[in-house]
């Protein structure tokens, strides 16, 4: 035993178990969620069979989950209330092939799947459930993208048709598909960012705005999109004649660029992208590596301006652009406005899109 001490082959070992048994547990773990997955999955596709086969169906099912509930709660225990039953064969009705489930299901709960319960569109329940799995996304963030809307504002960022945008999105689901996506299908607007807790009047300055971003900084990267990594905040930039800094630095692995974010806690006015612009420009010719593609401005503003798009340089300009936030979760009625607003205010600034 002193021999295996002094060599360190004792602490390698306890290393070696130690793992052994974390990555036994975690198969474990995996194991019974698929498992209960799947139990619920069954569930549900046999209380659908039997409701198929039953008489005078619409009254038919409801009493029959009540009475299945009543004798497995008594033989079975919890988890099969009335309630949780329908949801099971919800589950079931919105995935009837378990084949082409099983290998989404790996990297989720039940709870995941309870979220995704309240997403009634088929494309974008396939979205999130796609997203879900291969970014491993833990339950509070699935809630929080589907309660907020993601997938269609994500869809609202394109200058595309409607059903050719649900069509791409549902092919572009790997990152290197999405190498060839232009940048203008990256840039949400609004951005959601109602975690911040800021107040709904826009009473705080942008050096708050900016703290708070950054105080949620894992927050703010998921509410971006994919492929977003900080660089730095207040980045010091040097020419001949002055110096500047830039709000927020973001470089972006699948565009392959740099993503520059300057706050602006009042409407967008055309002094914000002409500085945008200068920083865009001075980025390109002083820290622009090569090889990257050319650099993005984001100006991230509490309300945009048609003039603005239509008049400023805005207008054409593929490494521009000005997204809207809000502070607060909004209504699905809020924010279908505000997705209409922002599609107009897209296609005033690039009217080739239309």
């Amino acid at each position: 035993m002193k021999e295996l001490v002094n060599n360190g082959r004792l602490e390698a070992i306890i290393s070696d178990l130690q793992n052994i048994i974390k990555q036994c547990k975690a198969y474990a773990a995996q194991s019974l969620s698929v498992a209960i997955i799947k139990e619920h999955w069954e569930i549900g596709r046999r209380i659908v069979e039997e409701e198929q086969n039953g008489q005078s169906r619409a009254t038919y099912g409801e009493g029959l989950l009540s009475k299945l509930s009543e004798r497995l709660t008594v033989s079975m225990g919890k988890g099969y209330g009335e309630r949780s039953l329908a949801d099971y064969r919800k589950f079931y009705l919105q995935n009837p092939d378990w084949e082409i489930l099983h290998p989404r299901v790996q990297n989720l709960k039940w709870s995941h799947f309870k979220i995704l319960l309240r997403v009634d569109n088929d494309k974008a329940r396939e979205w999130y459930l796609n997203e879900a799995s291969t970014q491993m996304w833990p339950k509070r963030t699935l809630d929080r993208n589907v309660s907020s809307q993601y997938y269609f504002r994500l869809l609202s960022s394109k200058g595309k048709g409607r059903e050719e945008v649900i069509e791409e999105m549902n092919e572009k689901t790997s990152g290197e598909e999405y190498r060839n996506i232009s940048p203008q299908e990256f840039i949400k607007s609004p951005v959601v960012t109602e975690f911040l807790g800021l107040p709904k009047d826009k009473s705080y300055t942008e050096r708050t705005l900016e703290s708070a971003l950054l105080d949620h900084l894992q927050e703010f990267l998921l509410e971006l999109g994919k492929g977003f990594a900080f660089v730095e905040r207040q980045q010091h930039i040097v020419t001949d004649t002055d110096d500047y800094y830039i709000d927020l630095v973001f470089y972006n692995y699948l565009m392959k660029c740099f993503v520059l974010i300057d706050l602006k806690t009042t409407k967008l006015t055309h002094q914000d992208v002409g500085q945008m612009d200068m920083y865009v420009r001075m980025y390109d010719e002083l820290k622009r590596p090569e090889g990257d593609n050319p650099t993005i401005g984001i100006v991230l503003c509490s309300e945009t301006s048609k003039d603005i798009a239509r008049f400023s340089v805005l207008n054409g300009n593929k490494q521009l652009f000005a997204s809207t936030y809000l502070t607060y979760l909004p209504s699905e009625a809020e924010l279908l406005r505000e997705i209409d607003i922002q599609k107009e205010f897209y296609l005033l600034q690039h009217p080739e899109a239309r």
